[in-house]
């Protein structure tokens, strides 16, 4: 992998122990993250918050621009779309993603988000992150 993703240490930061986040490589391009659901993400009607699918989401797609950038180059989300298809009311939460395409300053990325022993999607992604840095 490019730009230090395959170092053990890449992509270690507080927000990903607090949520406790998993964030896995796929093929350059893509990537996968997982979250155990708990009280402590969970909106007043007990279904998973919205924020915490976008941050899971978010968090996949930026590992998965990483794994195609070179050396030196980071990235940064300029948007991202998050259309929710059915409430998760707990379980474990899946996102995969991956790079539609790579430019230069944009990269455009899609995916979908699952409960993990479930095939059917809870939400759609979609994002564009730009290239920084060099």
């Amino acid at each position: 992998m490019e730009n230090g993703v395959d170092d053990p240490d890449y992509g270690e930061f507080p927000l990903k122990a607090f949520l406790g986040l998993e964030i896995e490589d796929g093929d350059p391009g893509q990537a996968e993250a997982w979250l155990d659901v708990g009280v402590d993400h969970l909106n007043p009607n007990d279904v998973v918050h919205g924020g915490v699918v976008f941050t899971l989401a978010d968090t996949a797609m930026g590992r998965a621009t990483m794994s195609v950038l070179e050396e030196g180059l980071f990235c940064a989300s300029i948007e991202v779309s998050v259309r929710f298809l059915r409430a998760v009311p707990a379980g474990r939460l899946r996102a995969r993603v991956q790079v539609l395409h790579a430019g230069r300053r944009i990269v455009h990325l899609e995916g979908r988000v699952f409960i993990d022993s479930e095939e059917k999607p809870v939400a759609a992604v979609s994002g564009s992150f730009a290239v920084l840095g060099g």
